[in-house]
């Protein structure tokens, strides 16, 4: 294949970009938002674990253009599409991103073209919904004048130890001929490349790998519940089980879950299953146990406040980590909107303090909270507060410094482990 195209250069796509730029491979990425394409084109990045010296590779080279010119889709041999499939206001799925994208793509579609589709979802959109929309836009046969692929994504920004290259990629498609394409497309700069018998396998495999963790973390969530109920701490518990070396895989407690693919992906499949008539019982029940821990986390906190002589209506709270995730400046589906809003509601001043997001951005959900900037890191400012809750654990912030400069400490991430002397009274567990 001459040229690869890549739509959505976010936390997938951009990575994505740079991996096959690596190994010599001419790419064209296209994004809706000129901010990005002019990000790239300056040599800046807009992803912090994403340095400036990878953007300036793609900027410099002949073999990298970015655009917002979407009538240039014509010119790939392959297109990728990376862009957010996110929830709806009902808990259902949104594909407005992949419906619109198949629906320019179709506008420039081409014989020979290879579209394969990255984005999370449910089983069957690649078959039904994307095939559907390509051939009708284009009046061409998917399988026959063109090509349809579904490979997930498996991005997990901010580890050290895996990246785009080094991940397994599962392929899958329905056709032969597609498999064959898309195997031989993500072989010329991954690793490992797992072909799957189609693209619902495909699917279903993403959707299994995070319901797999989301039910997990929501065991042990309710193991953090009964264990605080019992003043048991539940992460020495935790500790103690993996030292089992069969039969037990660690899973860490926490303020509720974030990122765009395990808060997400059940949802996915729970609204698939009943089109057949299915209740996914224990993947709901996952959700409402993981969806409830800020609440947790926000109960903890009066009843912090209150060992002080303070009520929740009125004090000053500061949040630490606005990301859903340590050493990442992506808060995409962050519990940590879920507890600001909920102290808000009960008349808490709430402000944050992230060294990895220094003003919180325009988002599609928690639009209240734009434009908010982080607190300076300074004895003065923390110890303005009445009390400072640990969301994120940044392994940036001087957690040492916290503890002197704040009497009232709720910790959601374990920061301060075990019950040593010097955290009675000032650390409240949530």
């Amino acid at each position: 294949m001459d040229k690869i195209g890549i739509i959505g250069l976010g936390y997938v796509g951009l990575p994505l970009l740079w991996t096959f730029h690596q190994v010599g491979e001419k790419v064209i990425g296209f994004d809706v938002d000129p901010e990005k394409i002019n990000s790239i084109n300056a040599g800046k990045t807009y992803i912090k674990h994403f340095k400036d010296e990878q953007i300036q590779d793609l900027s410099s080279s002949d073999l990298c253009e970015v655009t917002t010119d979407f009538s240039r889709l014509d010119e790939p041999d392959a297109i990728l599409i990376c862009v957010p499939t996110p929830l709806d206001h009902h808990r259902e799925p949104d594909m407005t991103y992949v419906e619109e994208t198949a629906k320019t793509i179709s506008e420039y579609l081409r014989k020979g073209q290879l579209v394969v589709l990255e984005s999370t979802t449910y089983p069957g959109t690649s078959d039904e919904l994307m095939k559907d929309i390509l051939e009708k836009g284009s009046g061409l046969k998917a399988g026959v004048d063109f090509f349809i692929a579904y490979s997930p994504e498996r991005e997990d920004p901010g580890n050290p130890d895996f990246n785009t290259k080094s991940i397994p990629k599962v392929v899958g498609a329905s056709t032969e001929k597609a498999r064959e394409l898309a195997v031989e497309l993500y072989s010329k700069a991954l690793d490992k490349v797992v072909p799957v018998s189609s693209a619902k396998v495909a699917e279903s495999a993403k959707l299994l790998e995070n319901i797999f963790r989301s039910v997990n973390i929501a065991l042990v969530n309710e193991m953090k519940l009964v264990m605080d109920a019992m003043d048991i701490d539940i992460h020495e518990v935790i500790d103690a089980a993996a030292t089992k070396p069969f039969g037990f895989m660690k899973f860490t407690p926490g303020p509720g879950l974030g990122g765009h693919c395990i808060p997400i992906d059940p949802f996915y499949l729970t609204w698939k299953a009943r089109e057949f008539g299915l209740n996914t019982r224990f993947i709901e029940l996952a959700g409402e146990v993981n969806n409830a821990m800020p609440q947790f986390v926000v109960d903890k906190t009066m009843l912090a406040l209150n060992e002080k002589g303070k009520a929740l209506n009125g004090s000053k709270v500061l949040i630490l980590g606005i990301a859903y995730k340590p050493n990442v400046d992506d808060m995409r589906e962050s519990p940590s909107f879920s507890v600001m809003d909920k102290l808000k509601a009960l008349g808490a001043e709430v402000s944050f303090y992230d060294p990895w997001i220094p003003v919180i951005p325009s988002s599609r959900e928690h639009m209240q909270w734009k434009g908010l900037e982080s607190v300076d890191w300074t004895k003065d400012s923390i110890s303005e507060f009445d009390a400072a809750i640990i969301v994120t654990d940044h392994r940036d912030v001087d957690y040492s410094e916290l503890l002197n400069w704040c009497d009232c400490i709720v910790d959601s991430r374990n920061v301060y482990p075990g019950n040593r002397e010097e955290y009675k009274g000032r650390v409240f567990k949530a």
